[in-house]
This record gives structure tokens, C-alpha cells and sequence, in this order.
């Protein structure tokens, strides 16, 4: 349950820790490559980093079991040496462990938890029941290795460290016009991801808490006729004429004249602040948003501004 207070966040300071979510075909040679990578590459850059085993195995189309990915997970947040936990890549596969979450752990534990994607599913369930802001940002493998251009991993670590706080404007990339679809100021928490998975958990205990929200939405590889059916299914479900307002962030693949009259279709009847283009989700660059913080959206100013603290000083 979300308590609304400032999280009780850790401060990035030097350790940090990889998990796995998914396993897409690669040899395990490969995935154990990137791994000592990325060791080398955050080392360089100051942080220490404990690769937890569950990286190595494969379960089919899975990066490992549940059991063993959940093991990860808790022994992650468990360990108070480690201060923040990255996941190395998407795909498909964290629905399967939101029923076995310990989220009395996970709130006796808070600290940063990066991904994107799939990783939605536990950014939703970790806001609804442990009640602390994680992070929608860069994971090792497609972004932080990936050679994808600044400001990835600037925006990232400018969260994580604290230089980013109460007031603080949220900056985006000028190369990258942001479109405000319907004008207007908005107040609440940021809550969304990929908008597949927000709609796949619906129905479920793990369902995205709408009330008042700023959501926000990001996809790849679906053409514009299913990101209808997806955002249809969050109005019909009622979700939408609950938010405060949204942001859209990278809609990959899609036509932006054809994604931008969808939006507004979708979203004009309801007079909220709509801006869409933020350069977040399957994109270069992928700027990070913290989920669960409280933020003030000006769709008309084409600004996201942070309203509290998201991390402290341990």
C-alpha cells in the first residue's frame, strides 16, 4: 500500500548487483560475456557489482526458474551490502513471480530497483504493496552496453546519486521535440511502464492503483491498431478517467502522425495534460523516470518536475 511519505530510499553509493528476467535464445558464453563487461565497465566507473547466479541458467524460454529468479530477487534486497538492483534485459517473465513477492522484505529493505519493459509488472506490484519509488531506466545489455548515446546513463545516475530532488525539472533532450497532445498542469504520483503489461496484469491483484496518478505509457514492436485495443482496455476498465494526467513516452514502430491523433481521440475527452515523446522505454537515448515519485506534469511548458526526494543518504 502506498503511504505517500518520501521513500526511505537508499544512496547509491558503490555496490550494485545484476539479475536476469529473461533469456532470449543466446549462448550462455554470450550472456556470461556481457556480465564480466558490464563488471569491468561499472567498476571503472566507481561501483562494485555482485552478479547473482540466476544470470547463468535457463529454464526454456526463461531466464532460469521461478524459484530461482525469485530467490535472486529477495536475496537482492535482502543483502544490505547491495544498494541498488539492476536487471540485465527484458522479454517476458516477471507475471510469473508477483503471487510470491515478499513485500514485507522488499519494504524492510527499500532501495533502488532499475529496469524497463517486463520489469513493469514488479514496478507495479512493488509500488501498490511494498510503497517505495522504483526506477523505469537503462538495463545492462540493451543500454548501458548497448552504446547508446547520453543522456542514458547521465539521467540515470543523476537520480540514483540524489542530485536530483524536490524541484528539480526533469530534463529532456532538445534534439527530441516532446508534443503536447492537450495542454494543462497536473499533480501526482508516476506510476506506468510498458502499456502491454500494465494491460496484462489487469484483472489481477498486481493491477496498476490509477487514482490520481500521472501514467506513464511506453511500447515496442506493436502496430497502432493494438496500442488502441491496449489503451481502449484501460478506459473501458476505468483506469483512465482516473489519472491526473499522462505521459507517452517511446511508442516504437509506430507513425507519430497516426500515434498522436490516437492520443488525442483518446485522451482530449477527458481534459487532462497530455504530453507525449519523452524519450523513455526502447529508444537512444532512454531517460530514466522514477515510479511512484510525486511529480508536476506541464504539458503546456513540456515539463515533468519533481515534487520530493527519491533516494537518501545512507
Amino acid at each position: 500500500m502506498w503511504e505517500g511519505a518520501c521513500p526511505r530510499l537508499r544512496y547509491v553509493s558503490r555496490y550494485m548487483c545484476w539479475l536476469i528476467h529473461r533469456y532470449r535464445g543466446q549462448a550462455p558464453s554470450h550472456i556470461g560475456f556481457s556480465v564480466r563487461e558490464g563488471d569491468s565497465e561499472m567498476r571503472t566507473r566507481g561501483y562494485d557489482l555482485r552478479i547473482f547466479p540466476g544470470v547463468y541458467e535457463r529454464d526454456g524460454y526463461l531466464a532460469g526458474s521461478d524459484a530461482v529468479r525469485l530467490r535472486d530477487l529477495h536475496a537482492a534486497f535482502a543483502d544490505p551490502h547491495i544498494d541498488a538492483i539492476f536487471c540485465l534485459r527484458g522479454g517476458y517473465g516477471t507475471p510469473r513471480l508477483l503471487d510470491a513477492l515478499d513485500f514485507d522484505l522488499l519494504r524492510a529493505n527499500p532501495k533502488p530497483f532499475v529496469g524497463y519493459s517486463d520489469i513493469t509488472a514488479l514496478h507495479l506490484a512493488i509500488n501498490r504493496y511494498a510503497g517505495f519509488v522504483t526506477f523505469h531506466g537503462p538495463m545492462l545489455n540493451a543500454d548501458l552496453l548497448g552504446g547508446k548515446q547520453q543522456p542514458t546513463e547521465s539521467s540515470l545516475f543523476s537520480l540514483l546519486r540524489g542530485q536530483l530532488g524536490a524541484g528539480s525539472v526533469l530534463a529532456h533532450p532538445v534534439a527530441y521535440p516532446l508534443t503536447t497532445i492537450e495542454p494543462g498542469i497536473a499533480r501526482g504520483r508516476l506510476l506506468g511502464g510498458n502499456l502491454s503489461m500494465i494491460a496484462a496484469v489487469m484483472g489481477t491483484p498486481y493491477e496498476i492503483d490509477a487514482e490520481g496518478i500521472i501514467l506513464f505509457i511506453e511500447d515496442v514492436n506493436e502496430p497502432i491498431y493494438r496500442i488502441d485495443r491496449l489503451l481502449t482496455h484501460l478506459r473501458l476498465a476505468g483506469k483512465l478517467a482516473q489519472v491526473a494526467g499522462v505521459l507517452v513516452g517511446d511508442v516504437a514502430g509506430v507513425d507519430n502522425v497516426a500515434l498522436e491523433r490516437l492520443l488525442t481521440q483518446t485522451f482530449e475527452p477527458l481534459r487532462i495534460p497530455v504530453l507525449a515523446g519523452w524519450r523513455s522505454g526502447h529508444c537512444d537515448p532512454n531517460l530514466t523516470l522514477p515510479m511512484g515519485a510525486l511529480v508536476r506534469l506541464d504539458a503546456g511548458e513540456q515539463r515533468v518536475v519533481l515534487e520530493q526526494e527519491v533516494v537518501f543518504r545512507s
